[in-house]
């Protein structure tokens, strides 16, 4: 089966995970008016997260738009690769950090963007810097800004329903041995637990994203090498210049095409990105077998 209908599949599983998950603990916690509650809240935070999402992050790099003066090479690859795609022409900006990354924003093909940092447009060659670039326009092309908001927007609920729960019982509203709802000690294990989950899953929804934009890109180039390549000579240039981890890049962070911070350990498991040598043993399948 080709790699990119496991990666949806897998997708599809873990969002309808994540939905079960809400589901389940809204109704044991807060029944039908928890949910109604938590689902206001979450999708007035991640709707506004949606429509801003390409400002948001590209003020976090402080990017700046560049003409096809400017950068006529970068243009041009970009061009092509939407043109090969179906999709309008992104808006290119350049970010001037030397940490080579790239990613992508913007919540449809019609209002995207497409942002290299002067660290990758030194580090990769023109054929690895397409390699990237095919792999961003999948991001677009797949709407994996709309997916990241559903589940952001769904574990964002857990969250807030958890919480609700939570202050209630610490101020005396919580469950008893008198009622079927949770007691004290349910509703702590269940703070501590849930947002544990929710966040484990929708690190996966992400990962399995990246897999996808990358056979997407592998697909749109015909040069599934020159990506893990690219990947290969990206990971080696965020260990000598890893960005340091803060609030401000955070918007920007999980686009990106590679993990911009070092890490390693247990916080693999809510990494947002796959690990480089994983993504290119695939990617290196793909060129032997032809199935993207």
């Amino acid at each position: 089966m080709p790699h990119k209908v496991l990666n949806g599949f897998k997708t599809a599983m873990l969002l309808g995970l994540l939905s079960a998950m809400l589901l389940l603990v809204g109704q044991w916690l807060g029944g039908t008016t928890g949910l109604l509650v938590a689902g206001v809240f979450a999708l007035a935070m991640n709707g506004g997260a949606y429509f801003f999402s390409d400002k948001l992050a590209l003020r976090a790099m402080h990017a700046r738009e560049v003409s096809a003066a400017e950068a006529p090479r970068l243009h041009a690859i970009v061009a092509e690769l939407a043109q090969r795609r179906n999709m309008p022409m992104p808006r290119v900006y350049v970010s001037p950090t030397m940490a080579p990354n790239a990613f992508a924003t913007g919540r449809n093909p019609a209002n995207a963007a497409v942002c290299c940092t002067e660290g990758i447009l030194h580090l990769l060659d023109e054929r690895e810097l397409r390699g990237v670039l095919g792999h961003e326009i999948s991001h677009v092309g797949n709407r994996d800004i709309l997916i990241a908001s559903v589940a952001a927007g769904l574990a964002s609920m857990i969250m807030i329903i958890v919480n609700i729960a939570q202050l209630g019982a610490l101020f005396g509203f919580g469950g008893s041995e008198d009622d079927d709802g949770p007691g004290f000690l349910e509703i702590m294990l269940l703070a501590i637990l849930g947002p544990l989950a929710a966040g484990l899953i929708q690190a996966a929804i992400s990962r399995s994203r990246e897999f996808q934009a990358d056979a997407s890109g592998a697909e749109v180039t015909g040069d599934p090498l020159a990506l893990a390549s690219a990947l290969r000579r990206i990971e080696s240039g965020i260990a000598a210049r890893p960005l340091a981890p803060s609030g401000q890049v955070a918007p920007a962070s999980s686009m990106m095409i590679a993990n911009p911070f070092s890490a390693g350990g247990v916080v693999r498991l809510f990494s947002t990105h796959p690990p480089t040598e994983e993504r290119v043993a695939r990617l290196e399948a793909m060129a032997r077998t032809g199935q993207y």
